[in-house]
């Protein structure tokens, strides 16, 4: 198959030994007895993603990012042990063919899983969709349905009951986010520990437990090159676990931008500035609607989210610090983290 145009040549930085890959996948993957060429996903901003190209089949490889990474993060044996089996209940996450703890092919742990075409949205909207006034709405309402459908999935019929505690979820994330927070930090930010104090003491009643992604945004999701209602797959389950489920909807909101928002959220925007757009309030009743469940409490989880975020941010920012990654992308983190902090903070008081 020829090079797709969501490829890039492999960076220097990032190579992998591809004729060690080679020889340790050859007849372990269907077309795997052909050449293979290696080319890498440039989206994303931790895991790194490669496309396995034999010819007349595609195969992607995840790995960990380069340098230390926080204990329980980037997970690909977690991630391989869930969507070796999800895509059975939910088709919408990619199948997974095989997980490889031995460092020495690669440099990490990685899996192979299937390759999926399709447009991932991010701060631009796509060509295909430029053209439809309404591409947003449609993309939003698919986004917050399958998430709804995700909640519904019957996780112990596919054996993965064990994936983690549904009993002290939210505390857990508070504790844990704060803990990789505290690791990462290259600053010290007060805004962070009225955060953790103000979670602390907000705790909602969260009794309900479903299989949660843990990482759902709009760039973690594929959508039809021809429907924005169509959603072809979800990406970068490496911290799939077991708890409340309105923590995913949290998360999707902290990624979500509205217009009413600080310049800061606008001039960075991790999607489309597009009208069309389903408001965050809209994306909680339409989740409210599909799923049945309260969302009287849903600020809550949207501060939780950002406080992970700014979490996540100092884990890749503090890589970039050091020298671990040399992304130019991430620049700008060290910058971010004070600014997600506020916001949240602003949104706490008025709660």
């Amino acid at each position: 198959m020829s090079q797709t145009a969501d490829t890039i040549p492999v960076r220097p930085e990032e190579a992998i030994d591809e004729q060690k890959l080679a020889e340790y996948l050859h007849g372990k993957l269907t077309g795997s007895d052909q050449p293979l060429t290696v080319r890498q996903f440039p989206g994303g901003k931790a895991n790194l993603t490669y496309h396995l190209d034999y010819g007349n089949h595609e195969y992607v490889l995840r790995r960990p990012p380069l340098g230390p990474v926080a204990p329980g993060a980037h997970d690909m044996g977690r991630e391989y042990s869930v969507l070796s089996v999800l895509h059975q209940a939910f088709p919408k996450a990619p199948k997974a063919f095989l997980f490889e703890n031995n460092t020495d092919i690669v440099g990490a742990p990685f899996f192979i899983m299937e390759r999926r075409h399709g447009l991932v949205v991010r701060s631009e909207m796509p060509d295909e969709f430029s053209k439809m006034n309404n591409a947003g709405a449609r993309m939003s309402m698919a986004l917050v349905d399958t998430l709804a459908d995700l909640h519904r999935v019957d996780y112990q019929r596919l054996g993965l009951e064990t994936l983690g505690k549904t009993e002290g979820f939210i505390e857990r994330q508070i504790e844990g986010w704060y803990k990789r927070w505290t690791a990462a930090k290259h600053q010290e930010i007060p805004d962070m520990e009225a955060l953790y104090s103000w979670l602390k003491s907000n705790l909602p009643d969260s009794s309900h437990h479903a299989l949660v992604h843990n990482d759902y945004k709009l760039d973690n999701a594929m959508f039809s090159f021809e429907n924005p209602d169509e959603l072809v797959a979800i990406f970068d389950w490496d911290m799939c676990t077991l708890g409340d489920p309105l923590s995913d909807l949290g998360s999707l909101l902290c990624y979500w931008t509205d217009p009413e928002d600080p310049p800061f959220f606008k001039s960075v925007p991790m999607m489309p500035l597009n009208a069309s757009f389903l408001s965050r309030n809209q994306l909680a009743a339409r989740y409210a609607e599909k799923s049945g469940r309260d969302i009287s409490r849903i600020s809550f989880y949207h501060i939780l989210g950002l406080f992970r975020l700014a979490g996540i941010a100092a884990q890749i920012y503090i890589r970039y610090v050091r020298g671990q990654t040399r992304d130019k992308r991430f620049a700008f983190f060290g910058e971010a983290i004070p600014l997600i902090a506020r916001f949240a903070l602003d949104i706490s008081r008025r709660e």
